[in-house]
């Protein structure tokens, strides 16, 4: 696809797309450039027309004191915005069935290549996974389900017995691989005694069920840490406002305020869990329901803050609630790629709204949705998502790299948990986010969105480095 442009101080000078990342070492860089001998830069470049797929470039791309009239992305360390928590999937229960289904050593090379740093592989940070079953499940339980016309208040047929055999052998190894992954939860449904309706789909929660569901929370959150499993924070409800899913549930913004005041934040604080409550787990359309509940002094005291989608509304919502609340976090925990996807015009999107977007909009993490799939789209419900493409295609014991799989790496590998966006400026057909590491490393995301090849410079603390990308691609620099 897109070639780099590597121009120096004395001549013009036109590499291929392998040739601009940095030529060696690999500690910190220090917050300020080198002096004359300059500081190289790494380069990790995607670019789909010319085949490129997250290769690290083997040019070297230098800091020096020179200036010129192309466009300039400055990276300034002096203002810094949220921090980081991580960039991942969502760990669905049909993702765990087909990884659990590979041989050993398969799925080892495949985690090792989705969860490790080192070397080529990318580094996921943070999962999100269902509380019982999710639309991309293989069958639609919860871990309470009773007979028909059956209750059971006190939650004693309880149980995560069926998680044993995918979900948590899966999650173990994973956090075997790297401890420090974070976890959500979320549920597509309480069990369906507790709904108006009594099914799994629609529905909402009863009244008299509010205390039972807020101890169906703090049982899934002790006994998956009785498997070492630490739910970092927790959602109430996936998709409130969408009931025909299957599992699904209508909760309105003023249900889930009460449920949190009067039940769930209660139930946490006695049990003296420290998992984190996010509200509102939907689409960016309608940032009136989160401020709903923390516009509730009783309420908000127990709420860390809300989780976003984007299948409906604009990434910049997060940034109203933002305003209005900014003591509270914001997380953006799910968007789908449609099959068979499309590399140039996913990647563009993706990075452009997400990985860009959503962090210049204040949010924590960026989470794709299904993590793997079979080559239908396999497995899920009935009724639930035959076009959700995994970032990884599941075959047997062979997998296909997928769009999310780049789209995820040009920020997962790098931007690592701790890390604190830093402010950056947005020059024309160039969107760019930057981050500085926990390790002092400063790392710039930029899109090629313009059309046509775009020559550009990168600047820090008064050096530049010059360089290009053709239309569409997409380069990781890291310095």
């Amino acid at each position: 696809m897109r070639n780099i442009l590597l121009i120096t101080v004395f001549s013009l000078l036109f590499f291929s797309c392998n040739r601009c990342s940095k030529k060696s070492g690999t500690n910190d860089f220090p917050d300020k450039p080198n002096s004359s001998s300059g500081t190289d830069v790494e380069a990790w470049l995607t670019s789909p027309q010319e085949g490129v797929l997250f290769k690290k470039q083997s040019g070297s791309l230098i800091f020096e004191s020179s200036s010129n009239t192309e466009a300039t992305i400055e990276a300034d360390t002096t203002q810094t915005f949220q921090e980081i928590d991580g960039f991942g999937n969502c760990l669905t229960g049909g993702s765990a069935m087909l990884l659990n289904a590979m041989d050993a050593t398969t799925r080892k090379a495949l985690l090792t290549e989705l969860f490790a740093v080192d070397g080529t592989n990318i580094g996921i940070s943070y999962l999100r996974i269902s509380i019982g079953a999710s639309d991309l499940s293989d069958r639609v339980f919860s871990y309470d389900d009773m007979p028909a016309s059956q209750t059971d208040p006190d939650l004693s047929h309880f149980s995560v017995d069926m998680e044993k055999k995918d979900l948590i052998p899966v999650l173990k190894e994973i956090l075997s691989i790297n401890p420090t992954v974070k976890i959500m939860g979320s549920p597509w449904s309480p069990p369906a005694w507790m709904k108006t309706n009594q099914n799994s789909k629609g529905g909402s929660l009863k009244t008299e069920f509010y205390d039972a569901y807020a101890a169906y929370f703090v049982k899934y959150i002790q006994a998956f840490k009785s498997e070492g499993i630490r739910i970092d924070a927790i959602t109430i409800q996936n998709e409130p406002l969408h009931p025909g899913n299957q599992p699904s549930m209508l909760m309105l913004a003023e249900e889930q305020r009460d449920f949190i005041k009067k039940n769930l934040g209660p139930a946490f604080a006695k049990a003296s869990i420290d998992t984190k409550i996010i509200v509102y787990d939907h689409n960016a359309d309608r940032p009136d329901y989160p401020m709903t509940i923390l516009s509730d002094p009783e309420a908000a005291k127990y709420v860390d803050g809300s989780a976003f989608h984007l299948y409906g509304g604009s990434i910049d919502a997060l940034s109203t609630v933002h305003n209005a609340y900014p003591s509270k976090n914001l997380y953006f925990t799910e968007q789908w790629i449609g099959a068979p996807g499309n590399l140039p015009g996913d990647l563009a999107w993706h990075i452009r709204t997400l990985i860009i977007g959503a962090t210049r909009n204040w949010s924590r993490n960026v989470l794709e949705w299904n993590m793997a799939a079979d080559p239908g789209n396999d497995p899920h419900t009935v009724g639930g998502c035959d076009q959700c493409l995994g970032t990884v295609t599941i075959s047997g014991n062979s997998f296909t790299r997928n769009p999310a799989w780049y789209i995820l790496a040009h920020a997962s590998k790098f931007v690592r948990p701790g890390s604190l966006r830093i402010q950056s400026n947005q020059p024309s057909g160039l969107p760019n986010v930057a981050f500085k590491t926990p390790g002092g490393k400063k790392v710039l995301i930029v899109l090629n969105d313009s059309g046509s090849q775009k020559n550009f410079n990168l600047k820090f603390r008064g050096k530049i480095v010059k360089t290009a990308l053709n239309k569409g691609a997409v380069c990781t620099y890291v310095w």
